[in-house]
C-alpha cells in the first residue's frame, strides 16, 4: 500500500482517541484533488481534544453525520475541540479547484463557508447523491475506529474513493491552463525554502506580480504573499511541536525571516500565541496541555476547519517527478446548517 500523505497543516496531530487516514484518489484527478483525510475519534465522557489547524490554501469540502459544506482557505489557525464519538470525511482540492467547484468569488469565501448544496458540483445531481452515499458507508462501519485499520478499513476507504471518484472526474477534466499555473505557483510557494518574496515566485512562473495577485485571488481568494508566509508558519509550527528544545532565533533565521521580532509578530498575528507559548505548551504534562488548550484558543477561531487542510510532505502529482525550482536560478530577482468552521481533524489541510 501506498505511503499516506501527510500534512503541516494539523498543528498538534497524536491526540489519543483520536485516529486519521489519508489517501489520495487516483488517477486523471491529482490536478484537482490534494487528498481525502477522514479523521475518527472516541473520547470518553466529559474529555476535549481541542485540534490545531493551519490551513492549506485551498478549499475543502466536509462530510458528517450533521452537514455537508464547502469551506475556502483562511490565513488563520482554527481551533477544533473534539468530544463524544463521531467522523468526518473531508476533500483537500488543489487551488486549481476554487472556481469550479462554486460560483461564490473566493475572496468571499476564505474565511468562511457554504452549504454544499449551494456549490456547483453539490447542487448536481451526483453532488447531492455523494454525500449520502458517504454517509451509508460510515454509519455502516459499526466499530468506526475499528474501520480505520486493517482490512475494514481498506473496505471503506475503497468505497469512498469510488464515490469521489465518480463524482469528481467529470470535474477534473474541467481544470484549464490557468488552474495548472495556480497549482505550480502553490507547490513551489510550499515547497522551495528559498523563496520568501511574492515578486521571486513570479519570476519563477514567468509572469508579472499582477499578474499573479490576481490568479492567486480568483482560485483562492488569498494573495501570493500568503501562500510563502503559509508555509514558514506551518514549518515553525510543526517544528515546535515535535522539537520544542528548538531555538527560536534559529529557527526564524532558518524560515527566511529577517530578524526574530519580525518572525514573533506574524507567528502571534497567525497562531494567536508566541513561539514559546507553543514551545513551552508543548513541554507541560498531557494533562495540563489538555486543561491549557481547552480554556484556550486563538482569536477568531470559532469552530475549525478541515485539516485537510493535513496537509506538508505533499502527495506527489500522477507520478511526475519533483520539479527543480527554477527559484533556485532566479531568486533575488525583483520583480443542520453547517458549522461557521468545519471539523478539523491536511487540514490539510496552504
Amino acid at each position: 500500500m501506498p505511503e499516506s500523505p501527510r500534512s503541516k497543516g494539523h498543528l498538534n496531530p497524536g491526540s489519543a482517541g483520536l485516529r486519521f487516514d489519508r489517501f489520495e484518489l487516483g488517477a486523471g484527478l491529482s490536478g484537482l484533488v490534494r487528498h481525502v483525510w477522514v479523521p475518527r475519534w472516541s473520547l470518553p465522557d466529559g474529555e476535549v481534544r481541542p485540534q490545531r489547524v493551519l490551513t492549506y490554501p485551498a478549499f475543502n469540502i466536509v462530510i458528517t453525520p450533521e452537514y455537508a459544506a464547502l469551506f475556502g482557505p483562511d490565513s488563520r489557525v482554527h481551533v477544533q475541540e473534539l468530544r463524544g464519538t463521531s467522523w468526518a470525511v473531508g476533500i483537500l482540492f488543489r487551488p486549481a479547484a476554487g472556481p469550479l467547484l462554486t460560483a461564490t468569488d473566493p475572496v468571499a469565501l476564505a474565511g468562511s463557508s457554504e452549504p454544499l448544496s449551494a456549490t456547483l458540483v453539490g447542487a448536481t445531481s451526483a453532488g447531492a447523491a455523494s454525500a449520502g452515499r458517504i454517509r451509508e458507508v460510515m454509519a455502516d462501519s459499526a466499530d468506526h475506529m475499528a474501520a480505520s485499520v486493517g482490512s475494514q478499513g481498506e473496505i471503506v476507504r475503497d468505497q469512498i474513493v469510488r464515490i469521489l471518484r465518480d463524482w469528481l472526474l467529470p470535474v477534473a477534466a474541467r481544470v484549464d491552463d490557468r488552474g495548472r499555473l495556480v497549482n505550480e505557483a502553490c507547490r513551489l510557494a510550499e515547497e522551495d525554502p528559498d523563496l520568501t518574496r511574492a515578486a521571486d515566485l513570479a519570476a519563477c512562473l514567468g509572469v508579472s506580480p499582477r499578474s499573479l495577485e490576481r490568479l492567486v485571488r480568483s482560485h483562492t481568494g488569498l494573495t501570493p504573499k500568503w501562500l510563502i508566509e503559509c508555509r514558514r508558519l506551518q514549518q515553525a509550527a510543526t517544528t515546535l511541536f515535535g522539537s520544542p528544545d528548538t531555538d527560536l532565533s534559529v529557527l526564524a533565521a532558518d524560515l527566511g525571516y529577517t530578524d526574530y521580532p519580525h518572525f514573533f509578530r506574524q507567528y502571534q498575528r497567525v497562531l494567536g500565541e508566541s513561539p514559546r507559548a507553543t514551545r513551552d505548551h508543548r513541554l507541560m504534562p498531557q494533562g495540563a496541555r489538555l486543561r491549557n488548550r481547552t480554556h484556550h484558543s486563538a482569536p477568531n477561531c470559532a469552530i475549525e476547519r478541515p485539516y485537510p487542510r493535513d496537509t506538508r510532505s505533499p502527495p506527489p502529482e500522477s507520478n511526475r517527478s519533483p520539479i527543480k525550482s527554477p527559484c533556485h536560478r532566479q531568486a533575488g530577482r525583483p520583480g443542520a446548517p453547517p458549522p461557521k468552521r468545519p471539523l478539523a481533524l491536511h487540514l490539510d489541510t496552504r
